[in-house]
């Protein structure tokens, strides 16, 4: 290269410059891991890195959506509160070392800890989809759907078909989906719904920069149904078939809770409404006040990138910090930040019993190979790790000392953590311990225990594609 030559001159500047706008830009970032990411990449592939960074890496969203959930935290604290006050909505009683969780929880989201829930275990794929349509079509006034993926197939095919049904029958049904995980079927299952009189909203709409758009990754991952303000549904499973296209069964986890808590429920759904639509949905319909439903204590927890505390990753490390006999993890994406990194390791030294249970298969073979880069440091310090083996187990879950038990759309990597919109259901009760403890014996028994020496019997050649891939972690 002639460094006399206007051109090469001109391209190192450009480098140099992206590389001293990038320093300054990814400082402003909520993780340090994502940051020197950022600016790793930047040092070798500036111009790429740069280019990528304008789509998916800026953290602010555009200055509308900002206002507009500001507005939208106005109504949600105007719904807690109404949730707080009513006569039908007591707090509970919890232990006393219970007590800084549920603090903890509604300083996060707002959402106080409630009693009288009925909550039901749905482990059942095909199941979900059987009681969901029966709920569906039993309603009586509206029912109300947030997902990741609505897919427009088998089971996508069943719930459109009730939902149809049940507008038909002068139901007020609404769809939020989100535009990047239901890309595929998006403007089919939103052309056949609103067709129907069912109303659709897509949830982070992707659009070039600039454009008044958010960034591309950051998304809407909840997956709550209320229906009648009655009954409300939460866990891990997408309105997709069971079997994805690559072939791995999907294995996941639901809860069908009845009680006071479906209220905040709703009013994390009518928030994501007002925030995609702009539209106040306030009738007293929505939010009913009726008697308990069952004897458990439930809280919601609801996070997300617009949010001045992310929430889910500094409450999954308070409960390992704060764990004194065992922590169970079960999820299908498993790359943890610095602080959930030392918080297990730190657990598992100190005497507590940690599992984590994690699939043999993966649907993403980078994620794949940066999960499993971790696993050396955690074998080492104690933590016992199990490999699912009957398809992609893609339920998401967390039991502490046989107490608090946390179950949701929450993956326990940085994406989840800071990125995307989620929503988990914290339980504090000892039966729903032990029937979450039974679903972990049955994922447990198909699973196969990963030892020490076996992990280190590993290629060199796999070995360095997974280092490789862990320094994508915080991007993935």
């Amino acid at each position: 290269m002639n460094l006399t030559d206007p051109i090469p001159l001109a391209y190192l500047a450009l480098e140099w410059t992206i590389r001293l706008v990038m320093l300054v830009a990814v400082t402003s970032r909520r993780s340090p891991e994502e940051a020197r990411t950022w600016l790793l990449f930047a040092l070798f592939l500036p111009i790429p890195t740069f280019l990528f960074y304008l789509i998916a890496g800026q953290p602010k969203a555009p200055r509308w959506r900002r206002r507009r959930f500001a507005e939208g935290q106005i109504l949600l604290a105007r719904a807690a509160r109404q949730i707080v006050h009513s006569r039908h909505c007591l707090r509970p009683a919890v232990s006393s070392h219970l007590e800084s969780a549920t603090r903890f929880v509604e300083s996060l989201s707002r959402f106080p800890v409630l009693g009288g829930n009925a909550i039901h275990f749905l482990p059942d794929y095909e199941g979900v989809i059987d009681r969901l349509v029966e709920d569906i079509e039993q309603a009586s006034d509206h029912v109300h759907v947030t997902t990741y993926i609505f897919a427009d197939d088998a089971s996508g095919d069943r719930i459109m078909s009730a939902l149809l049904h049940a507008a038909k029958r002068g139901i007020d049904c609404r769809v939020l989906i989100d535009a990047m995980g239901s890309f595929s079927w998006a403007s089919s299952v939103t052309r056949r719904l609103k067709s129907g009189g069912v109303a659709v909203a897509r949830a982070f709409p992707v659009a070039f920069p600039g454009l008044g758009r958010v960034r591309a990754d950051i998304r809407n991952h909840r997956k709550i149904v209320v229906i009648d303000g009655q009954v409300g549904y939460i866990g891990s499973q997408n309105v997709i078939d069971k079997k994805a296209s690559s072939g791995l069964i999907n294995k996941e986890l639901v809860l069908r809770v009845e009680g006071p808590i479906v209220l905040e429920l709703q009013a994390v759904f009518t928030a994501d409404w007002f925030l995609e639509r702009g539209e106040v949905l306030d009738r007293s319909q929505f939010f009913p006040h009726g008697r308990a439903k069952g004897k458990y204590a439930a809280q919601l927890l609801a996070s997300g990138p617009e949010y001045p505390l992310a929430g889910a990753g500094p409450l999954v490390v308070a409960l390992v910090h704060g764990a004194r006999r065992s922590v169970t993890l079960t999820t299908p994406y498993f790359i943890p930040d610095e602080s959930l990194l030392q918080a297990l390791k730190t657990a598992a030294m100190r005497g507590v019993e940690v599992r984590i249970i994690l699939s043999h298969a993966s649907d993403s073979w980078l994620v794949g190979l940066a999960q499993r880069s971790y696993y050396g440091e955690f074998l080492s310090a104690g933590v016992a790790i199990y490999l699912y083996r009957e398809g992609l187990l893609h339920a998401k879950h967390i039991s502490i000392d046989d107490e608090i038990v946390l179950i949701g759309s929450l993956n326990l990597d940085m994406r989840s953590f800071y990125l995307n919109a989620e929503a988990s259901l914290i339980c504090y009760d000892r039966q729903v311990a032990v029937d979450l403890r039974m679903e972990q014996q049955r994922n447990l028994a198909v699973s196969d225990t990963l030892s020490l020496e076996a992990w280190r019997r590993r290629s060199f050649l796999a070995t360095l594609a997974q280092n490789i891939a862990r320094l994508f972690g915080p991007l993935l």
